[in-house]
């Protein structure tokens, strides 16, 4: 039940890698983390989850959240280094045909 949160701000760019696990213990320290950063108009967060082992329901209604508070801002949230794993929850569950989902 670790997480490692890191990020980088550029003007309205902002660049996070996580790392460990986001779950129903670790997402509001998550939550805590990334909202204040996509306050604002034109925000572009990306997001490296390359180093996620593991996520629950809670992680996918926090990139939800986030999200749309990006979009309601005209800002954009992207998702990147997704693992196989990762990115078929998103499939699954539909989120990827909303949110920008990249395995680069």
């Amino acid at each position: 039940m670790n997480i490692k949160i890191d990020s980088q701000q550029n003007n309205e760019e902002i660049l996070v890698h996580v790392a460990g696990e986001i779950d129903v213990y670790t997402a509001p320290r998550l939550k805590e983390e990334l909202v204040p950063l996509v306050g604002g108009e034109n925000k572009k967060l990306t997001v490296s989850l390359k180093d996620v082992s593991y996520m629950d329901s809670t992680g996918l209604g926090l990139f939800i959240g986030l999200f749309k508070q990006l979009k309601q801002n005209d800002g954009e949230l992207k998702l990147i280094d997704l693992s196989d794993r990762l990115k078929r929850l998103f499939e699954i569950t539909g989120i990827s045909n909303i949110i920008h989902i990249s395995t680069e």
